[in-house]
């Protein structure tokens, strides 16, 4: 029997070995694959970066060549398993060189690339989230060429005169991270990692500056080698990362490194999602204040939020901390979702109005949103957004729906008590605006309503909200009729429980009325909410600066102000009537008057007859202004305008009948109007001279009264009558008479013209001696023209007065020495008047076919 050698090797273990060396020539094929491989991306890589590409292309394509590097990199076998296939210690130190040489390559590949652009710092970026897909044994080393690659970088950057380099903040959020990391080699990587991008940092933070070239003036510290130093205070502490990356990092960086932790938020890997959550949290507690985008963020969160992300405290807290230092950019973007809020959109609310420091800017901010009307399209202060009506951008509104969020919350109870006058006011705005709109609107309209509501209760004056409630006030308040009744009963309810911030919302009122509020509706709001509080609280003198606001209210461009402004002043007679200065309201009340507006000019009548009324006499120093003023409307367009001033034109030189020295100078100043206006188709002006003459005439002592009776009512006789008194009495001023008839010769109204040829007659008849030379030309030329009037009885009535004028001419031709004798004889021998025209109006007169569309041109001639 063979007895076999111990020394001789049996078939398997030849197998075995011819198998182990042949796996091992396929892993030193493979190294060497790789190692072509990366040799062939460097020289792609070399030879894209020195080409003239659009960067960001040239960046795109190398990327993708990293990318692809990287896959080659981690399914190289571990140096460990090389050795072990080494036969020989040669055999070992080669693969050693060849698998140094792959990692080399690929740092000088990085290293290139970053020495040309900093940008492409963002390479090292993207590694890290490769590496976070691969759990290999390559990670350590990974991380050791991405800490050589910023080494690099920290000694070039100290050479350069500025940096740039944007990709920090990405970076930051991802080593960050890995300072959490399981593996303690891991971490120790990464916390060096972060030292060498805080120096970056820092020196781009010294841009522009005279900086040194060496590291020593920084509070971070540097090693020369991996092993000789380890900035232990990033590792597992990551309040002390958010402290420093938050110091460090410029605003727009920091912006970064905050997004892109928000973004892990949603990760998948709790740890990791965890780890996000605490950074970010430290991070916006140290350094909230530095972060840009806010709106970006917040409508991040929202989206989040609603996709049930888990990180819901964590994402609110954001919300809370963001608001603590941009609250004006937080509350902008909260109010720019659809109406109604959702849960999701009202809980981010809550979350924003938490605390009680912030609270003030947070209702500034809402009073800067509700200057904005709904539908209004216009530019606003802030953001640059735009108010429009759509679904999903009515920011007033939803502003309204966060009121009643915000304002019943304790952190707000100061905020609510120093801003409730703008408060109140502006939210009577939007409810005018929202009634506007309602069709529009539908249930929506009622969120100003609402928040004005709770803004009563939150204020201490909830037994306001209840009488208002039994009074059915909120259902009616929305309708158009009845909503400025509504503005005067609000402020009458307030009053009546004696508001303790009257004060302050008196003071508010009067600020905004000076100011001038944005939209004439919102000065009607004003006008009527201010005076109906003067009126229940004041009952001494009206103080002088409320006076001069009515005054600026009257003159204002708009009819509507100044109608209800006039209107108001009349219910606020008892303490008007008490001020010093009431001359002065007096005076832009008869301004008003010339308002091309009639309804204007009628409740400017109204109300200067009852403060005519109600005051004292003494402000009759004004009658010859204000009769001027009555005489100036008695030739309105409007007849309801002619007919109210004549008739009060009456009632005042009744008025002032005790003024003799005065009131017959305003007398005979509206003596033609009236005169003419007897004739007006219009009854109510007719009536209203018959009744003003009687009052006159009887002031003036004359006998005309009689004439002025119905049953006795002549229109030529009246004239006669009253020229012969001015024969008597008046002589002086029939030149001015005759002057002021002049002018309704030209008009358009028939009526007018026949009573004018009828009074200019008899006024040449009795006072021609009076008249120059050049007067009775122009006379003559005048009534010429009347002779070829359409109006066949105008033309009869033109003949009888312009013979009259040819008459006084002719006499003027005579001796000087007889016109002398003739005036002289005028003055002591006076001849009264006998009738002329045998003229009688006729009944139901209608103006000729030219005055209906002459009429509106009257006033201008």
């Amino acid at each position: 029997m063979l007895t076999r050698n111990p020394k001789t090797k049996s078939s398997l273990q030849i197998l075995q070995d011819s198998v182990k060396w042949h796996h091992m020539a396929h892993k030193v094929s493979s190294l060497l694959d790789v190692y072509s491989g990366l040799l062939s991306n460097e020289s792609m890589i070399l030879a894209v970066n020195s080409s003239f590409v659009d960067p960001f292309l040239q960046f795109e394509s190398q990327l993708k060549i990293i990318e692809s590097s990287f896959g080659m990199l981690v399914v190289m076998p571990s140096l460990d398993k090389v050795k072990e296939m080494g036969t020989s210690y040669e055999y070992i130190e080669d693969m050693k060189n060849l698998y140094h040489n792959i990692l080399n390559t690929y740092e000088n590949i990085l290293t290139s690339l970053v020495s040309k652009d900093l940008y492409k710092l963002q390479i090292l970026k993207e590694m890290l989230v490769w590496m976070r897909k691969d759990s290999s044994y390559m990670q350590e080393r990974i991380m050791v060429i991405i800490n050589k690659v910023l080494r690099f970088t920290v000694t070039k950057v100290r050479k350069y005169i500025s940096v740039d380099a944007p990709c920090l903040g990405l970076l930051a959020a991802e080593l960050s991270l890995l300072c959490s990391h399981e593996d303690p080699s891991i971490v120790k990587q990464a916390s060096l990692g972060m030292c060498h991008l805080l120096y970056i940092a820092r020196c781009q933070n010294d841009i522009g500056t005279n900086k040194p070239t060496n590291g020593k003036s920084h509070s971070l510290q540097f090693p020369s080698s991996d092993v000789e130093f380890l900035p232990k205070e990033f590792q597992q502490d990551e309040s002390k990362i958010a402290q420093r990356v938050g110091q460090t990092l410029l605003p727009p960086l920091l912006t970064d490194f905050v997004w892109s932790l928000l973004m892990k938020l949603s990760s998948p890997d709790d740890k990791i999602a965890s780890d996000a959550a605490s950074i970010l949290i430290f991070t916006l507690e140290f350094h909230a204040e530095k972060v840009t985008m806010v709106s970006k963020i917040v409508d991040a969160i929202y989206r989040q939020l609603c996709d049930n992300n888990c990180m819901k405290d964590v994402m609110l807290q954001v919300i809370t901390l963001l608001t603590c230092t941009s609250p004006k950019k937080v509350i902008f973007q909260l109010m720019d979702y659809p109406v109604p809020a959702d849960d999701t959109l009202i809980q981010m609310w809550q979350a924003a109005g938490s605390q009680a420091s912030v609270a003030p800017h947070v209702l500034k901010t809402i009073l800067l949103i509700l200057k904005g009307k709904p539908g209004e399209m216009e530019d606003t202060v802030t953001e640059g957004k735009r108010f429009s009506l759509d679904t999903t951008n009515l920011m007033p509104l939803a502003a309204c729906q966060a009121l009643c969020t915000f304002l019943p919350l304790g952190s707000y109870r100061k905020a609510v008590a120093q801003y409730f006058p703008q408060l109140l006011t502006t939210l009577m705005f939007q409810v005018f605006y929202n009634s506007e709109l309602k069709p529009i609107l539908k249930d929506r309209a009622l969120y100003a309503q609402d928040a004005l509501r709770v803004l009563l209760n939150c204020s201490g004056l909830r037994q306001v909200d209840i009488t208002l409630m039994k009074e059915n006030f909120w259902d009616q308040l929305s309708e158009d009729l009845c909503y400025y009744h509504g503005v005067c009963f609000i402020a009458k309810t307030l009053s009546e429980y004696n508001f303790p911030q009257f004060p302050e919302t008196l003071s508010y009122l009067y600020k905004v009325s000076v100011e001038g509020p944005r939209r004439s509706e919102d000065t009607v709001i004003v006008l009527l909410f201010l005076t109906e509080l003067l009126n229940n609280y004041f009952k001494d003198p009206l103080p002088e600066e409320f006076l001069v606001l009515f005054i600026n209210w009257i003159k204002d461009s708009n009819p509507v102000v100044s109608r209800l402004i006039l209107h108001r002043i009349v219910h606020m007679l008892p303490i008007i009537n008490k001020t010093e200065n009431v001359s002065s309201i007096l005076i832009a009340i008869l301004d008003a008057f010339l308002s091309k507006d009639d309804n204007v000019v009628l409740q400017a009548l109204l109300t200067l007859r009852r403060l005519l009324n109600e005051l004292d006499k003494v402000t009759y120093s004004l009658g010859t202004r204000i009769g001027s003023s009555y005489c100036t409307l008695m030739d309105h367009i409007n007849g309801g305008i002619r007919s109210m001033a004549i008739r009060h034109f009456g009632q005042l030189v009744r008025d002032m009948r005790q003024y003799t020295w005065m009131v017959n100078d305003v007398v005979l100043e509206g003596l033609v109007p009236l005169i003419l206006f007897l004739e007006d188709d219009d009854k109510r002006v007719a009536e209203a001279c018959k009744y003003t003459l009687k009052i006159c005439t009887s002031q003036l002592k004359w006998s005309t009264s009689r004439l002025l009776k119905d049953e006795n009512y002549s229109f030529e006789m009246v004239v006669l009558n009253i020229c012969n008194n001015l024969i008597t009495s008046h002589r002086n001023y029939i030149t001015d008479l005759t002057s002021d008839t002049l002018r309704f010769l030209w008009s358009p109204r028939t009526y007018l013209k026949r009573a004018s040829v009828i009074l200019i007659g008899y006024l040449a008849k009795s006072g021609g001696h009076l008249l120059l030379r050049d007067e009775i030309r122009v006379m003559l030329d005048v009534i010429g023209r009347l002779l070829r009037d359409e109006d066949p009885m105008i033309k009869q009535l033109a003949e009888i007065t312009y013979d009259i004028f040819k008459k006084k001419a002719h006499k003027l031709t005579s001796a000087p020495l007889k016109q002398n004798f003739q005036k002289l004889l005028k003055l002591f021998y006076i001849k009264k008047l006998k009738p002329l025209y045998n003229y009688n109006s006729p009944n139901g007169q209608i103006d000729s076919p030219t005055d209906s569309k002459d009429i509106k041109n009257d006033k201008a001639l």
